[in-house]
């Protein structure tokens, strides 16, 4: 019986530790992406980061470590305000800043097989 017990404490911890690793962290959620886009010197900075052409701040880092996961699931592991924040950003650079979201796709998405499969979900963002 006590092994029984064991084997389902074990089982229920592995299950709590997973379900904390489906969601991205949240610890960056709050980074003020209006100030960032309208700040050339902060925009640059994660422009520069995701580019490998500069050094990145822990938000920059972050960002970098989770955005191939991010474009491979569709952001399935994004919590609600990364989802948001991703669309003002996507809808942001596209209608401003053409050639970085060019390099930046070209950086991330090489093949283009992800820029072909959320093309309209892209056009759903810039018309919304």
């Amino acid at each position: 019986m006590n092994k029984l017990v064991l084997l389902a404490l074990c089982a229920l911890a592995v299950s709590v530790a997973y379900a904390e690793e489906e969601k991205f962290t949240d610890k960056y959620d709050n980074v003020d992406l209006d100030e960032v886009l309208k700040n050339e010197r902060l925009f640059n900075s994660y422009y520069k980061c995701l580019m490998d052409q500069g050094k990145c701040t822990p938000e920059g880092a972050e960002l970098k470590k989770y955005l191939p996961e991010a474009i491979k699931t569709e952001c399935a592991p994004c919590t609600e305000k990364q989802k948001e924040g991703a669309k003002k950003v996507i809808k942001h650079l596209t209608k401003n800043k053409p050639t970085e979201w060019k390099n930046l796709m070209d950086k991330w998405d090489p093949e283009r097989k992800y820029r072909e499969k959320y093309e309209s979900r892209i056009d759903e963002i810039l018309n919304s």
